[in-house]
């Protein structure tokens, strides 16, 4: 395959953009149930709780599909692909010219493994400036499915959101949540890429592995284990205050304050299935 640093830019962002799209097409049923379960509360009731409605990814999967139609779990999929085309086509596109410029052009060997963590944060605080927009929109209309039923809806697609959102709160509202987001995306896209970059590099260095599909889907495994465990503890804050449609807390204490509200320790790590998914997808298409 050809070297990344040969390819140019554009080729990249669009090859980057159109793996991104593929993914979320493949994947956003599994991304709506992460949602909900994120978005999930327990009710205290006396000394008991309230039992969770949704249990479990697929569990959760088969509830929506169940109460709200097949076609709800692809709830968001327009903003969803607007993200993609966006946040995934620049933090993919703008990695290897970023860790090149922290080496330098005439550096040989293998890049060590903080430069490309670097480069990766980088590339994904930039990108998810830029998409943020449509990350709201897209976690807006994910959240709505978990309204009664009857309740009325405050949006009617991804093109009315938009509309909405600005002309009932402002242009800087679609910037609801930056702070919380680019750190939870330059973490995750830190951990993913990073990892990715240095899985493969491992990987080639076996005996009779090569640089085709299999090694780019497992490397692309490595790196949704990886951008999981590392950055779903994060994923928490983001999504809660996107979703609200306010800052309800300072980012400062917004982790522990509503990880503690929200979450238990466990359901944080249900959402392995959706980034080793996206990861192994984009890998393969790329």
């Amino acid at each position: 395959m050809a070297d990344p640093s040969e390819i140019s830019f554009a080729r990249i962002f669009v090859c980057s953009a159109f793996a991104a799209c593929v993914a979320e097409l493949c994947t956003i049923p599994l991304d709506t149930a992460k949602v909900r379960l994120q978005l999930q509360k327990r009710v205290p009731l006396g000394d008991s709780e309230v039992a969770p409605k949704y249990k479990g990814l697929l569990g959760t999967v088969a509830t929506i599909a169940k109460e709200e139609g097949l076609f709800s779990l692809w709830k968001g999929i327009v903003p969803g692909l607007h993200r993609q085309c966006v946040y995934g086509g620049l933090r993919i596109g703008l990695y290897e010219p970023v860790k090149t410029f922290f080496v330098g052009s005439n550096y040989s060997g293998d890049v060590p493994l903080f430069s490309k963590i670097l480069a990766a944060l980088l590339t994904g605080a930039i990108a998810i400036a830029v998409a943020n927009p449509t990350d709201l929109v897209k976690v807006r209309l994910q959240a709505e499915g978990k309204l009664p039923v009857g309740a009325p809806r405050r949006y009617g697609g991804a093109l009315h959101a938009y509309y909405a959102i600005v002309s009932q709160e402002g242009v800087a509202a679609l910037w609801t949540g930056l702070g919380p987001n680019i750190a939870r995306n330059a973490i995750v896209n830190a951990a993913e890429l990073a990892s990715y970059d240095h899985v493969k590099e491992t990987i080639l260095k076996i005996p009779g592995f090569t640089d085709n599909v299999l090694t780019h889907v497992l490397a692309g495994l490595g790196a949704g284990f990886f951008a999981v465990c590392i950055g779903s503890p994060v994923d928490v804050v983001p999504f809660g205050i996107t979703s609200i449609g306010h800052n309800i807390m300072e980012f400062h204490c917004a982790f522990i304050l509503y990880c503690l509200q929200f979450y238990n320790s466990i359901g944080i790590y249900e959402v392995l299935y959706v980034h080793m998914s996206q990861s192994s997808i984009i890998a393969s298409c790329l």
